[in-house]
């Protein structure tokens, strides 16, 4: 990874756009998720965006984090006994966890790049991510979910209907009221076509 100089102008002005999405109070929420989830021997990171990133970098608190929403038999990503120091696996362990993160369910949209969290470039995208997966977790409740409930919003439930024959067939012959109505409507007080209006003073 090239070192990356200040930069200047329009893209300094991004730059500052995208940290301040950047929440410290999410922050602590999802700090004191992980280390419910995961066990206290993942450690606490410095308070603020290089604490958080440094935590999260080399990708093995997150790869415990989403092993630990399965069950013993299946965890989807391999944790090394020793953190991975050399670059390249430390961001392929990253991309392990994102592939287990879309696996689970969190959707393209609200997931990270890899180098949003170890460049520093959008760690706004890594809270996102990591909400969208507690979110899923809390929604699932398949007892896997450690920690309070309210720390994450429940995604919208799916509510299938079956319908019978009887009553597809019987909802063929309704008319939805946004078709509009014509009750009422008469050709009263109408003209014939080309005609002149009649207009008596």
């Amino acid at each position: 990874m090239a070192n990356k100089g200040p930069s200047y102008g329009m893209s300094r002005e991004v730059q500052s756009k995208i940290e301040k999405k950047y929440d410290d109070e999410l922050e602590e929420r999802l700090v004191e998720w992980i280390i419910v989830q995961c066990g206290s021997d993942v450690g606490r990171p410095d308070r603020g965006r290089l604490g958080f990133q440094v935590w999260l970098k080399n990708g093995v608190i997150l790869s415990k984090l989403v092993n630990s929403l399965h069950p013993d038999g299946s965890k989807p990503v391999k944790v090394p006994e020793n953190p991975p120091t050399m670059v390249f696996k430390q961001m392929e362990q990253v991309a392990q966890f994102l592939k287990a993160a879309e696996d689970y369910g969190v959707t393209k949209t609200d997931m990270f790049q890899t180098v949003d969290l170890f460049e520093g470039k959008d760690l706004a995208a890594v809270q996102r991510t990591l909400m969208a997966l507690g979110s899923l977790a809390v929604t699932k409740n398949d007892g896997h979910y450690r920690g309070d409930p309210n720390w994450f919003m429940k995604k919208a439930q799916e509510h299938k209907r079956e319908f019978t024959d009887s009553q597809l067939q019987e909802g063929k012959h309704v008319i939805g009221l946004q078709m509009g109505s014509n009750r009422g409507a008469s050709q009263a007080g109408m003209t014939g076509y080309g005609r002149p209006r009649q207009i008596i003073s």
